[in-house]
């Protein structure tokens, strides 16, 4: 499934007011009518916490709150919508898919949501320079860049 343009637009407002700090998000829908759910990232509050359990902080990390994650899920369901992707940025790096964004995204080798996106906005010096889309190629059990996102 594509995003759409207006849904790329609030994935980059979003991206742009969180910087410095990584933002992340839930887009859920269809086709034709997707709303993006704009994700508060915890990641500061877990590492002031614990330091040693949470050793990196926002700028380089993001956590959302599992009430938020399954209050967003349970509402798409009822509602008969597809968890179209998940999304976060990467302030001052690449829109690459990391080793932790794998991890987070996998249980036991699989992910959750295996036909979800997953969007990574590249944000250096408060100006969006890229998005990638990776999807779940479940031949070869990793995630792959698509070509385009739109």
């Amino acid at each position: 499934m594509q995003l759409q343009k207006d849904t790329i637009k609030t994935l980059c407002d979003h991206a742009l007011k969180e910087y410095p700090f990584e933002c992340c998000g839930i887009i859920t829908g269809n086709k034709n009518n997707q709303t993006v759910h704009l994700c508060e990232n915890i990641q500061n509050r877990l590492h002031a916490e614990d330091p040693a359990g949470y050793p990196r902080d926002a700028r380089i990390a993001y956590t959302i709150e599992r009430n938020e994650f399954d209050r967003v899920i349970s509402g798409a369901k009822k509602k008969g919508e597809h968890i179209i992707a998940f999304y976060h940025s990467h302030p001052e790096h690449e829109a690459y898919f990391s080793e932790e964004d794998h991890a987070a995204q996998t249980v036991f080798g699989e992910p959750e949501f295996p036909d979800a996106l997953q969007v990574v906005l590249s944000v250096i010096s408060r100006r969006i320079t890229d998005i990638k889309c990776y999807l779940w190629d479940r031949d070869v059990r990793m995630f792959r860049v698509l070509e385009e996102c739109s």
